[in-house]
């Protein structure tokens, strides 16, 4: 398999589940418990209940908190650069970006303007462990999935561009796949995508052992026991 194509039948399916789910089937795919390859701590999501961000990581590491102190036509040549390097490779992207003055960003690069100019030139959302802001005007279609909300754009700039980067605890490359929603986000590792279709269906079953009875009339501790030996021959 072409590590930078996913094949439709995975990507539709990725696309409508929730990213617990995906951490479950990876770990299914496996066929072991371990999976670390996510986010740590609460994110604020710009549009809870949008499909979840599928995508190769187009990298990138940003500074706010203090002005650059390199020249600034060599600053805005990088910004440039950057964009250039978001609208590059194989789709469907997202943009995972590093603000570099975490745990204190203020600079909220994600807003009304990056937004709508990511959007346009392909890409389907974006994961920073930074600050989103104009949650109110921010285009649909464009979920931003980041590490806090607030007012200013500091002194934000450019400082690496395609650099493997972390995000709460989860370390990416450029190029690898993502999968974001309000949980947060996830690795998806290449070699388990041929088997994920399956293992997430398989979880979604597994899942259904319990809600099916739980959710029924009637429903008390002894179908419960039954249910739940029957769940847990089935799990991971």
């Amino acid at each position: 398999m072409n590590n930078l194509i996913i094949p439709g039948d995975l990507l539709e399916l990725l696309r409508k589940v929730d990213t617990p789910t995906v951490c479950n089937a990876i770990e299914v795919a496996q066929g072991q418990r371990g999976f670390n390859r996510f986010t740590r701590g609460t994110m604020q999501h710009s549009k809870p209940g949008d499909p979840a961000i599928v995508g190769f990581a187009r990298t990138a590491k940003i500074s706010g908190l203090a002005p650059a102190t390199e020249p600034a036509d060599e600053i805005r040549s990088r910004r440039m650069d950057y964009f250039r390097a978001m609208a590059d490779g194989a789709s469907p992207s997202a943009a995972v970006i590093e603000d570099v003055d975490y745990p204190n960003c203020i600079a909220g690069w994600w807003g009304e303007v990056h937004v709508a100019v990511h959007r346009g030139l392909g890409l389907v959302g974006a994961v920073t462990n930074g600050v989103m802001r104009d949650l109110d005007v921010m285009d649909d279609g464009f979920p931003v999935l980041a590490g806090s909300i607030g007012p200013s754009h500091g002194f934000v700039h450019v400082v690496e561009i395609g650099t493997p980067v972390n995000i709460k605890g989860m370390r990416i490359a450029q190029n690898e796949l993502i999968h974001a929603d309000r949980h947060g986000a996830l690795v998806i590792p290449f070699e388990v995508m041929p088997e994920l279709v399956p293992a997430i269906r398989s979880v979604i079953a597994t899942e259904s052992i319990i809600l099916g009875p739980a959710r029924q009339p009637g429903f008390d501790i002894h179908k419960l026991e039954k249910a739940w030996a029957e769940f847990e021959a089935a799990r991971t």
